[in-house]
């Protein structure tokens, strides 16, 4: 299959046939941004060996990201625009506004869920069963409309969980260029369900693992590096 972007960006090329045969990809988002190297793998592949792998090489925090579509259809929140509406309530929240993230002006951050098959919702095999299994509700969600798709959400589905879920900016990447952005048009681009699983690589020092680290982890595993910049330039150039 001859791939949209063509020879004048291979690894971009690369990065989309392993997403399609459920390898997973590193992306660096950028130096001036978190400075951190994400461990992103499509949702329709997880398994528990995929959460191990990003609990012991990554080490930070597994997430789900999905697109703002998706997220529509679910009728999930933002936790920053949840917080606002209940403040009055709860006026701890007003006073934990997340206003002075040093990287970004809003957090992609919604609901925290578990498969209600799962038992803690923590372990490798309950983890990679939430994650596989909201990929297959995206799926299943395409052809009926919000409240259906909240009622399937909600007999699948319960929360708190361990599972956070990302919601990717409606305007993806000429909004954010977050993760979760960076990520969802990836997957886009590779025209498979813009559900992904992540987690960030730290290092052993307390910090996340340096890029030169990352990229000698990418060699030594025959995973594709890439930098969020290359995934923009792919975007901006995309075909429909």
């Amino acid at each position: 299959m001859n791939l949209p972007v063509g020879e004048h960006m291979p690894t971009i090329d690369q990065a989309i046939a392993d997403l399609r045969k459920g390898k997973f990809v590193l992306i660096f988002d950028d130096d001036n941004r978190e400075g951190e190297t994400d461990l992103i793998m499509s949702s329709e592949f997880i398994e528990p060996h995929s959460i191990r792998t990003m609990r012991k090489d990554g080490g930070g925090l597994i997430f789900l990201m999905t697109s703002h579509e998706i997220a529509e259809k679910l009728q999930l929140p933002y936790l920053a625009d949840l917080y606002t509406d209940i403040e009055g309530k709860y006026p701890v929240l007003k006073e934990l506004t997340a206003n002075d993230i040093p990287y970004d002006t809003k957090s992609s951050f919604s609901l925290y869920i578990n498969h209600r098959n799962t038992f803690t919702g923590i372990t490798d095999i309950d983890r990679s069963l939430t994650m596989k299994q909201f990929a297959e509700l995206s799926k299943a969600i395409s052809t009926i409309d919000n409240g259906q798709a909240t009622k399937l959400f909600g007999t699948q589905f319960r929360s708190p969980g361990h599972i956070p879920i990302c919601v990717a900016a409606k305007q993806l990447l000429n909004e954010r260029k977050g993760h979760t952005e960076l990520a969802v048009s990836l997957l886009k681009m590779a025209k498979l369900l813009p559900v992904g699983s992540g987690c960030e690589i730290m290092g052993d020092n307390g910090k996340a693992l340096p890029k030169d680290r990352v990229q000698q982890y990418a060699k030594k595993h025959n995973l594709i590096f890439l930098k969020g910049k290359e995934i923009l330039e792919a975007w901006k150039t995309w075909p429909e």
